[in-house]
C-alpha cells in the first residue's frame, strides 16, 4: 500500500500542565483501501476535524471522565466531517458527507457505519459549518442558554470566552431573544468581533484591570445569566455579581485544563450561590442530541443563518501536518473563532 496517509497519535498521556508538540506524532500510515472493508463499514476521506476544549481531558489519560481518554499510540479522535469513499453498508454511498464524534484524525480512515450520520447535500450551508453554526459548539450554546437557562427577555447575561465556538452562539441568540448582553473577550480584535454580533458591552479581560470593577460598571444591577466557557477568576467575579435567582450554565473551565494543584485557581464567592439563590447548570452537551432541543436547534439556527441573522466565525488551519500546534493553540487562547483543521480538498 501507498504510503499516502497522515496519522495524529498521542506520544503519552498528560496528566496535568501544558502539553507540548513532543506529545505528539505525526506518523505516514499505510492508506486504508476497498478491499480491506468489512461488512457495514465505510471508508472515509476526512475533511475537517474539529478542535474542542474537552480534548485536554482526554489527553489526560484519566478513566473517571464522561469520555475516552486517548491511548498512546494510537490517533486521536474527535468530530469530524469527511467524505465516503468506498462502503459495505446499505446506510451510505460513495459520495455521501457525513459526520461523526469518532472521527480517526488520519487523511483516510475505516469507520463502522453505527457512528456515522448523513449530512444532506442540500442544506446551503458548507462542511466546515457542520462543525460550526450547525456544530457541537453551537448546540452547547443553545442547550444552555435556551434549554437550561431559559432566558427571558430584559435580563443581563455575561458571557465568557465570547468571541469563541460557543460564546459567538450564545451572544446571538441572547440579542434575538432581548437580552442585555456583556461580552468578555482576550484582545481587542476580539472585542470588536464581539461588538460586531451586536453585544452591549465588551471588556477585554487581560487589559481591563480590576475583572470585578469592570463587571461591576458593566452591569451594575447585577447578572441574572452567566455564561461560563473558563472557569476561574472570572466565574468567581460573576458569581459575586449575580442577582437573586440568577442562572450559571456552566459548560467549560479551559482556563483550568492545564492547571495543576500548585496553579488552580480557588472559587471565593461560592456561597453567593446559597445567598442569591443562584442555580448552576453543569452539563454535558451530547447528552443533549437525543432530545427533542436538537431539532429546535437545528431549525432556528440553519434558518437564522441562511437569512444572515446569525453569524459564524471559522478559525481554519490548514493541513493534517498542523493539527497538534493547532490543538495546543487552542488551550492558549489563540484560537479567533471556532477552531478547526481543513485536512484536504472540500467538495
Amino acid at each position: 500500500m501507498a504510503f499516502s496517509n497522515i496519522s495524529i497519535k498521542l506520544v503519552r498521556t498528560i496528566p496535568a500542565g501544558s502539553p507540548t508538540l513532543k506529545d505528539f506524532k505525526v506518523e505516514a500510515v499505510d492508506t486504508p483501501s476497498e478491499s480491506s472493508l468489512k461488512p457495514n463499514e465505510v471508508l472515509i476521506r476526512s475533511l475537517y476535524f474539529s478542535c474542542d476544549p474537552y480534548f485536554r481531558g482526554r489527553l489526560s489519560g484519566t478513566k473517571d471522565s464522561y469520555v475516552t481518554s486517548f491511548i498512546p499510540g494510537n490517533p486521536l479522535e474527535g468530530r469530524g466531517i469527511g467524505i465516503v469513499e468506498a462502503s459495505t453498508s446499505p446506510k451510505f454511498s460513495k459520495g455521501d458527507m457525513i459526520t461523526s464524534a469518532a472521527f480517526k484524525w488520519e487523511n483516510y480512515f475505516i469507520s463502522s457505519d453505527a457512528q456515522l450520520t448523513n449530512i444532506p447535500s442540500n442544506t446551503g450551508i458548507s462542511p466546515g459549518n457542520h462543525l460550526g453554526v450547525l456544530g457541537m459548539p453551537s448546540f452547547t450554546a443553545y442547550v444552555g442558554l435556551v434549554h437550561l437557562c431559559k432566558a427571558q427577555a430584559g435580563e443581563t447575561i455575561l458571557v465568557s470566552a465570547a468571541s469563541g465556538a460557543v460564546g459567538q452562539m450564545v451572544v446571538q441568540l441572547a440579542k434575538t431573544r432581548g437580552l442585555r448582553v456583556i461580552g468578555a473577550a482576550g484582545s481587542d480584535d476580539k472585542v470588536e468581533f464581539v461588538k460586531s454580533l451586536g453585544a452591549d458591552v465588551v471588556f477585554n479581560y487581560k487589559t481591563c484591570g480590576n475583572l470585578g470593577d469592570t463587571v461591576k460598571k458593566a452591569a451594575p444591577q447585577g447578572i441574572d445569566i452567566y455564561f461560563d466557557n473558563v472557569g476561574g477568576e472570572l466565574l468567581d467575579v460573576a458569581l459575586s455579581s449575580m442577582r437573586f435567582f440568577g442562572r450559571i450554565a456552566a459548560c467549560g473551565m479551559i482556563s483550568q485544563y492545564n492547571a495543576t494543584p500548585e496553579t488552580a485557581y480557588h472559587i471565593k464567592n461560592l456561597g453567593n450561590v446559597v445567598t442569591k439563590k443562584v442555580t448552576i447548570y453543569g452539563y454535558i452537551v451530547s447528552d443533549y442530541f437525543a432530545k427533542p432541543v436538537y431539532k429546535d436547534f437545528i431549525d432556528e439556527v440553519s434558518a437564522r443563518f441562511k437569512k444572515g441573522d446569525i453569524q459564524y466565525k471559522l478559525d481554519e488551519v490548514v493541513g493534517i501536518e498542523n493539527a497538534p500546534q493547532a490543538l495546543l493553540d487552542l488551550f492558549e487562547g489563540k484560537n479567533f473563532g471556532k477552531r478547526v483543521v481543513k485536512v484536504g480538498g472540500v467538495i
